[in-house]
Formats: structure tokens, sequence, C-alpha cells
């Protein structure tokens, strides 16, 4: 269910120009029309600046619970 969810995120972020805030990456999910879960998600990680989708990645999975290594 994470992993899905992670897939989601990064798929509703395609074509995010970094770097951004998390409030700015839940409604540029919202405008592509991201499902619940997946806002939910972004809203999850730090609010703090974001500088490309790794970053994002990382926090996703760790906001998740999953340890990335």
């Amino acid at each position: 269910m994470a992993q899905a969810t992670f897939i989601k995120v990064q798929k509703a972020l395609s074509g995010m120009k970094y770097p951004v805030s998390r409030d700015e990456l839940a409604d540029y999910a919202k405008k592509q029309k991201a499902d619940d879960e997946t806002i939910d998600a972004i809203k999850k990680i730090p609010d703090q600046r974001y500088g490309g989708p790794d970053e994002v990645s990382k926090a996703v999975a760790k906001a998740a619970g999953e340890s990335g290594g």
C-alpha cells in the first residue's frame, strides 16, 4: 500500500518545478487531480523546501514509516 502511494505521489508531481515547499507540492498535486490519499501523503512530509523529486521521495518514504536505507 505504501509503495502504491509513493508511485501516486511521483505521478502527481510529474512536471513540478523545484525548489518548492510542502504546501506548493500539495497544491500542485490537487491541480493534477491527485486523489485524497496522495495529497494526504504529501501533507505528512516535513514542512520545508524540497530541491527535487529525490528529496520528496525520501520524505514520503520516511513519513510512510519506511526506512530508506
